[in-house]
């Protein structure tokens, strides 16, 4: 454990020295979702290979820089891309970078991913505002000894999305008309294989509304950190138990884009009011 924290300590001295302004708030931007980033006014693109200790993004949708800057006139560290539980990474690597961030002065953190739908209601292209998750990723970033300075030993999930910032979403959505827009339960599963049928109905029995391979962990860290947390899940495909289609991941990484203009407004109209 101490050699991780000395490398985090690594990695936030590297960006301290470099980054304009500590960041209010992180933004993560999943699978099809990096486009946000070229809102950044003013960016400082660091590509994730530059900084030290930072996790290798191996998956080709994920643009794997971080930008520095403002949006909407608040200072923000935006990640283009995650890193994966699949890939090869534990929970505490995949989420190191939102240690460090927490450690900069982030104090706020949006997480967005693609799914797949569980909930039969969804339609293809929801945008759904997580209000509770399930981990079925077999391992915690937190395991392992705790370090004192940067969180408890047993931090309460019993709010992991704060309420304020989600009914705030949901209120911008209703505001600038932004459709397909609901909240919901999001699964994490380890991958990178997709869901068998009967995978699917049990997390359907278990209270899923959607199911995706990352996001869980980056939420443990931050909330572990003290951080209040914002999730959007948005929901590529809805998966029918009964009646299971090949999932292809080219289509699914398309339908994630056709959503990528609402998921900005969105983010737009939340950060607007934070």
């Amino acid at each position: 454990m101490e050699t991780f924290k000395q490398k985090v300590d690594e990695a936030v001295l590297f960006l301290r020295e470099r980054m304009p302004e500590p960041p209010e708030i992180a933004l993560v931007l999943g699978t099809g979702l990096s486009g946000l980033g070229e809102r950044i006014e003013a960016p400082l693109v660091l590509p994730y290979a530059s900084i030290p200790n930072f996790p290798v993004a191996t998956v080709a949708s994920h643009a794997g820089n971080l930008i520095c800057g403002r949006l909407c006139g608040k200072p923000v560290a935006v990640m283009q891309g995650r890193f994966h539980y699949y890939e090869g990474n534990s929970a505490r690597e995949l989420s190191m970078p939102i240690r460090v961030l927490s450690l900069l002065g982030a104090a706020a953190l949006i997480v967005c991913n693609s799914a797949g739908g569980l909930n039969p209601a969804f339609a293809p292209g929801t945008l759904m505002v997580l209000r509770d998750h399930l981990n079925f990723i077999p391992d915690n970033p937190l395991r392992g000894p705790n370090i004192e300075a940067w969180g408890p030993r047993f931090p309460d999930l019993s709010t992991p999305y704060n309420l304020h910032l989600l009914d705030t979403a949901l209120a911008c959505a209703a505001r600038e008309g932004i459709e397909r827009v609901v909240s919901g339960v999001y699964a994490a599963i380890p991958g990178p294989s997709l869901e068998t049928p009967a995978e699917t109905r049990y997390l359907r029995q278990c209270g899923a509304d959607a199911v995706g391979m990352s996001t869980v962990p980056e939420v443990i860290v931050a909330i572990h950190a003290g951080m209040r947390v914002l999730g959007i899940s948005v929901v590529a495909n809805v998966n029918d138990p009964d009646n299971l289609k090949p999932i292809i991941l080219e289509e699914i990484i398309a339908e994630t884009k056709r959503a990528e203009d609402r998921l900005a407004r969105l983010l737009l109209a939340v950060f607007s009011k934070i």
